[in-house]
């Protein structure tokens, strides 16, 4: 039940870090390569124009960078900011939690050979 939980946690965290606005000016090129259009070329530029240009002072600075126009733009508008946490905040606050996670699991077992015992039990009478 408690893995079922622990799994049931983490796929709650994924999805909201999937809705979450991705801070263009502090996001990796791993993190920006999540987004959708952006491929591992593009998100190398947008690091490589943030290093040499500075932070991206609106989210329409972004077509300054070679590859990206107008209509990947507009399909990324809804995805990305210029401020606020990005969503590398939310996976660094995944690894903690996954080390608690994996110390109950060790226990699981001893209890689910209890349980097994039990129906076993059940059926011999």
């Amino acid at each position: 039940m408690k893995k079922l939980f622990a799994l049931f946690a983490a796929l709650m965290l994924i999805c909201s870090t999937a809705f979450a606005a991705v801070n263009i000016n502090t996001a990796s090129q791993q993190e920006l390569e999540a987004l959708k259009g952006i491929g591992p070329v593009k998100a190398k530029a947008i690091v490589d124009y943030r290093a040499k240009n500075g932070p991206f002072k609106s989210v329409d600075d972004l077509k300054n960078v070679s590859g990206i126009g107008d209509k990947t733009l507009e399909k990324l508008r809804s995805e990305i900011a210029i401020s606020g946490a990005s969503s590398a905040a939310p996976k660094a606050a995944a690894k903690p939690a996954a080390a608690p996670a994996a110390k109950p699991a060790a226990a699981k077992p001893a209890t689910a050979k209890k349980e097994a015992s039990k129906p076993a039990a059940k059926k011999k009478s």
